[in-house]
């Protein structure tokens, strides 16, 4: 009698792409953001590794660090939500949700 073989895995199942943590895009490269800057972190005396932290892409990484000082992250925007209620944070998320993850941005 033959043997059956066990069912094959290969090729493995498709990946979906992590999605930003602030514009839901799944982008390929993801770049993590600390909710609190790691130097407004030291000086409160936290050990970086526990940091909270954040998976962002890069516009949206970018926008953040040329929007708002590390004190102002640090201080007023130390969670997603709260970045969420800012004006320009929430006109900048809506403009870069209609933009291809592929697409490469510039940010000013």
């Amino acid at each position: 009698m033959a043997r059956r073989l066990p069912p094959s895995n290969w090729p493995p199942p498709p990946q979906t792409a992590p999605a930003c943590a602030l514009c839901g895009r799944a982008a390929p490269h993801l770049t993590e953001h600390h909710l609190i800057p790691r130097s407004q972190g030291r000086r409160r005396g936290t050990k970086i590794s526990e940091l909270p932290t954040v998976m962002l892409c890069g516009p949206c990484h970018k926008f953040l660090h040329r929007t708002f000082s590390n004190v102002e992250l640090a201080q007023e925007y130390s969670a997603v939500d709260t970045l969420l209620e800012h004006t320009d944070v929430r006109r900048f998320v809506t403009w870069i949700k209609r933009q291809p993850a592929s697409r490469s941005v510039r940010v000013r």
